[in-house]
């Protein structure tokens, strides 16, 4: 008997995703769970595993966009019938009514293709001034490291300016390569430059999307300033009995402090939910960490029952895992908490901006060497400003106050966290 494998919804809003590519081909033979193709969501890229075993009848869908829960594989007993796929089918009704069909889509695509010939020469005539081809920098850069002839790439941007996706194509259909480059001529005019174009990653849209609804909440600030001595007296300490696994940072002390904090005003450990508010019993805190060209927020969970050595080799892992791209769905579900640290980039303090649906998010700057007073006399101590910014619909002021305030009471006696 077949089993249709229908795109799964990975995490919470997931409406579809992108096949990257599949590990496995038609006719091989498939354990359940072992890993089946590569998904693209708005958060991360991992591999999805089989949900049953057999052999893979039928692959629906190669690659691309696929909504959640479309059939995108068939797997089945080998020599098994295997019917079209849902997916892979074309509605009737659409083509009675003149939707194309695949071979109307055929000859749309034949016809694109001599389009494209027969304009060539024009592309090129326009996209050139004085010789030198109309292109990005991008495209131009990518042109030069895979050898390629930007006078042979029909450009498809602005008055046919070539962009990098053009030299990219060209380069997978085998374009001539560049055999000299000429230098540029002694005393030219500065070339212009162009403005480049990047067009949005799924990643950047998800924190467009969710930054939006995050500044649709009616939120307020709370700062205080921390003494850090005994704080980074405590962190030495570990760093002195470090035997194996990563080695603590401060982060790790604040993510246990706000973890048992998290315990003691659980009306801050919660998440918005429209006409109700998730009271969370433990402390999933999540750990805002810069990737390329976007930002991730992965969980520690439990974070109150951990060591700091165990929350130290967690969000080492964590963070990995994030720079090298291999976050799975389950690393960033869950959170109830989110602690975004800049202070390693010298930032003395900010506002961080909420992380829905959770109700609280703690910016943390850096720590500074600063001249106070201590009974009556100028002294120096290391100081840290940290910023609570709360969803008013689900956290009061007094009691983001108290939050806070046990926040500071636990870095400036870490001891009164135990």
């Amino acid at each position: 008997m077949t089993t249709e494998i229908k795109l799964p919804r990975l995490g919470q809003g997931m409406e579809s995703g992108t096949i990257v590519k599949w590990l496995k081909s038609e006719g091989d033979q498939i354990e359940k769970g072992e890993p089946l193709y590569e998904l693209d969501t708005d958060k991360v890229t991992q591999e999805v595993e089989a949900d049953a075993s057999g052999v893979l009848l039928k692959i629906a869908v190669q690659e691309g966009e696929v909504e959640v829960g479309k059939t995108i594989a068939v797997i089945g007993e080998a020599g098994e019938k295997v019917e079209e796929p849902e997916a892979a089918k074309v509605d009737e009704d659409e083509q009675e009514e003149g939707s194309p069909g695949p071979a109307r889509e055929r000859q749309r695509e034949q016809g694109r293709e001599v389009s494209a010939r027969e304009h060539l020469a024009e592309l090129r005539q326009r996209s050139t001034t004085d010789g030198r081809v109309k292109a990005s920098p991008l495209a131009r850069r990518i042109a030069r490291e895979r050898g390629l002839d930007l006078a042979n790439i029909a450009g498809t941007g602005p008055e046919g300016r070539v962009v990098a996706e053009d030299v990219e194509r060209a380069a997978a259909s085998g374009a001539p390569a560049v055999t000299a480059v000429a230098p540029s001529p002694s005393g030219s005019e500065p070339q212009s430059q162009e403005i480049e174009v990047e067009q949005l990653s799924s990643m950047r849209k998800t924190i467009a999307r969710r930054l939006t609804e995050a500044w649709q909440a009616p939120v307020f600030q709370l700062s205080v300033t921390v003494d850090m001595e005994r704080a980074q007296a405590v962190r030495a300490k570990l760093v002195g009995m470090h035997t194996d696994g990563a080695k603590p940072t401060l982060s790790d002390l604040l993510t246990k402090v706000c973890a048992a904090a998290l315990m003691r005003h659980r009306a801050v450990n919660a998440l918005y939910k429209g006409d109700a508010i998730e009271l969370h019993p433990t402390a999933n805190v999540g750990i805002a960490v810069a990737v390329p060209n976007g930002l991730v927020v992965p969980v520690i969970r439990s974070a109150e029952r951990l060591s700091i050595a165990e929350i130290a080799n967690a969000r080492a892992a964590l963070v990995d895992r994030a720079r090298a791209g291999k976050l799975q769905q389950g690393d960033l579900d869950g959170g109830t908490f989110t602690i975004s640290n800049l202070g390693m980039y010298g930032i003395e303090r900010f506002i961080a901006v909420l992380n829905p649906p959770q109700a609280a998010i703690l910016a943390v700057g850096s720590v500074e060497d600063r001249v106070v007073a201590v009974d009556g006399q100028p002294a120096v101590r290391p100081r840290m400003e940290i910023t609570l910014t709360c969803d008013h619909r689900a956290v009061d002021g007094a009691t983001g106050a108290q939050f806070l305030t046990t926040v500071k009471q636990f870095l400036e006696e870490p001891g009164l966290a135990l």
